[in-house]
């Protein structure tokens, strides 16, 4: 068998970048690309949209959809990339595992639930730069109010989590670059 198909999860708060970035890796790579902002519920956005942040029942069917979706691109043998801001260590389980993250006493058939082959690339930086390219941004639903409770409640990714952590300050062909040699050396 070949390697599994590997799902890559671009993330890090709002107006770091993951958008641009998973994108254009996608169209360079020839992988598959999803946004998870365009898999929130109206609920959701409505909620953001008025600067209320999102609580962790608004987040886990939404997370469960996303698993769902790279769960599905796996077993199609297809490398994607997914933009999800995935600030907690609990929404990255989900994302790796499904409801089993959550339910972890449930007896789980083998082979059923294995949990998927996901690195996470974080793009971290200072505050002040993420800020600036939020005032920039017109007609996106996140207020820069809601980066302070982003970085709040941001759970920067460790071990033993599948992760690499890439500065946002980089161009963006060095960006690229860097994941690409993470993806390729594994």
């Amino acid at each position: 068998a070949g390697r599994l198909a590997m799902q890559l999860v671009v993330m890090g708060v709002s107006g770091s970048g993951k958008s641009t970035v998973g994108s254009r890796l996608a169209a360079k790579l020839g992988w598959k690309f999803y946004d998870a902002d365009d898999y929130h519920s109206p609920e959701n956005k409505e909620k953001m949209a008025e600067g209320i942040p999102l609580n962790d029942e608004d987040r886990i069917p939404w997370l469960y959809a996303l698993h769902n979706i790279l769960r599905r691109e796996e077993s199609y043998g297809q490398h994607s990339i997914l933009a999800c801001s995935a600030l907690k260590k609990m929404y990255r389980r989900v994302l790796v595992s499904g409801a089993s993250a959550l339910e972890s006493d449930q007896l789980v058939q083998p082979g059923e639930n294995a949990a998927l082959q996901i690195l996470f690339v974080h793009l971290d930086g200072p505050v002040d730069i993420i800020a600036g390219r939020l005032e920039k941004r017109r007609g996106h639903f996140m207020p820069p109010e809601l980066l302070k409770s982003q970085l709040g409640t941001l759970e920067p990714p460790s071990a033993p989590e599948n992760f690499i952590t890439v500065s946002l300050e980089a161009s963006l062909p060095e960006i690229l670059l860097k994941i690409e040699s993470a993806i390729f050396q594994g």
